[in-house]
């Protein structure tokens, strides 16, 4: 068990036969102690593992969007011990049917509320489960049709640090929620039923470290195999971090580059025009162009390790050409086929 649960509730909104959306509310927590946990067990690794989430707090009235602030003055209430886990999940709910209420294309779900302790830190995580149905075998050996939580495809969830709301009032951060295929619109009316405002942008800040540590090896005397080492602790710390739950720290970063030799990082970073946070999440897919070049367009795909830039791999700015030296294997059997066939 990586997660300590303290209470846990689900709560359901839909639409009544005039298809107008109403809360069933539960009147206490979740009792089934291990079905609780293995769920809560499985959203939390499985929300934590999500790359591309993206980053906000609670606004105010002051911030864009007009940010409604019932959400979290309920959570405060909550937090100081005025109002139970029950009432305050009651009260979310309200929340969220009257802001599915401004669309259309809503037909409710599960709300799902679970208040739990990860690493010495104080989480909320909040999500709108949908249901799915299945067939099952019954011990008679007759199919029957199920209802069960759908909770492999979860579109709409959110996660609170309540330790960093409550420690940090001006951090842009502590709520982490995931982006829908589409984009963050997806989950507008999601977010804002909480009054959560995207702040951090975990993308842009991950491609400014990139930039950083390409210049501070670009502008170093390191030799070429250096350079990629130096690329390459870069990428691997990150993703110690990202598989831990926790955020880039720059400091951190520049002290583990100046135990390997390579000193003067953090100055370099914070000196230039990156415009970097002291702290800020991980964005795996960008950071991976550290360590890879791929790129897709006009029919054609290429990707190659970085390592094999000059080497294998050339490139020619001028000609707008690549010279692949040692086609894999896999694809040289492809083409040997195609041009024997013709």
């Amino acid at each position: 068990m990586t997660i300590n649960i303290e209470q846990a509730i689900i709560h359901e909104i839909a639409q009544d036969n005039e298809g107008q959306l109403r809360c069933r509310l539960r009147p206490q927590p979740l009792l089934n102690g291990q079905a609780v946990s293995l769920m809560l067990e499985e959203l939390h690794q499985s929300y934590t593992s999500k790359s591309g989430k993206g980053f906000g707090f609670f606004g105010t009235h002051g911030d864009d969007g007009e940010a409604n602030p019932a959400f979290a003055n309920a959570l405060e209430e909550y937090r100081s011990g005025n109002l139970g886990f029950v009432e305050f999940s009651a009260l979310a709910s309200k929340l969220l049917q009257d802001e599915l209420g401004k669309y259309d294309f809503s037909q409710g779900g599960f709300l799902l509320m679970a208040s739990y302790t990860h690493m010495a830190s104080d989480y909320l995580f909040v999500a709108l489960l949908s249901a799915k149905s299945s067939m099952t075998v019954l011990d008679d050996m007759e199919l029957t049709q199920i209802n069960h939580l759908d909770l492999g495809n979860i579109q709409l969830a959110a996660r609170i640090d309540l330790t960093e709301w409550q420690a940090d009032k001006d951090s842009r951060k502590y709520i982490s929620f995931i982006r829908g295929r589409a984009g963050r619109k997806v989950a507008d009316f999601f977010l804002d039923f909480m009054g959560c405002v995207e702040g951090v942008n975990p993308k842009a800040q991950n491609k400014s470290l990139m930039n950083a540590v390409e210049d501070f090896v670009a502008g170093s005397e390191l030799t070429k195999d250096e350079r990629q080492s130096c690329r390459d602790k870069v990428f691997e710390f990150c993703t110690e971090r990202f598989d831990a739950g926790r955020d880039i720290d720059i400091k951190d970063l520049a002290d583990e580059l100046a135990d390997s030799g390579m000193d003067s990082f953090y100055d370099f970073a914070k000196g230039g025009d990156y415009d970097l946070d002291e702290e800020f999440p991980v964005d795996k897919s960008t950071l991976r162009q550290l360590k890879k070049f791929s790129g897709t367009g006009g029919g054609v795909t290429v990707s190659f390790d970085g390592g094999h830039l000059g080497e294998r791999v050339i490139y020619d700015p001028i000609s707008d050409t690549l010279l692949i030296k040692g086609v894999p294997a896999n694809l040289k059997d492809q083409l040997d086929r195609r041009l024997k066939g013709e």
